[in-house]
């Protein structure tokens, strides 16, 4: 097993009973502002999902000045990366009114994805040398 597989197991059976952080379905609105708005719910919800997890992996790393500044550096890195990737994925549709759905569709998944990294930080086990987090 990949070390990555490994820690997103942990991560993915966390979002899988966290009912609350399910994507709401806006495939069935009827106009594409309501579908622009869901996609924004959406969003928040896994961007809330996120800033738990985030508060989580920095209570782990509290007293260690070193690896919160890393983290953090990481984090800002990451959010650039997320809303440039997101730009290009949806310039295909820039200018439509799709669009803003579209590019938050993709942040949410971004988001998503990095709390799922996030959370498998948590599941570090004694022994795990390449794991940024120590064991709980």
């Amino acid at each position: 097993m990949t070390r990555a597989f490994a820690l997103a197991l942990p991560a993915l059976a966390v979002l899988a009973l966290a009912g609350p952080v399910a994507a709401e379905d806006c495939t069935t609105l009827a106009t594409q502002l309501e579908m622009n708005q869901c996609a924004g719910r959406n969003f928040d919800a896994a961007d809330t999902a996120l800033n738990q997890t985030w508060r989580a992996v920095t209570a782990r790393l509290a007293g260690d000045a070193a690896g919160l500044g890393k983290l953090k550096a990481a984090e800002r890195a990451w959010v650039a990366f997320r809303d440039a990737e997101c730009t290009f994925q949806s310039m295909g549709v820039e200018g439509g009114s799709i669009y803003p759905m579209i590019w938050t569709e993709c942040r949410e998944t971004l988001t998503r994805e990095r709390a799922a990294t996030l959370q498998g930080y948590l599941a570090c086990e004694e022994g795990d040398l390449p794991c940024p987090l120590p064991p709980q």
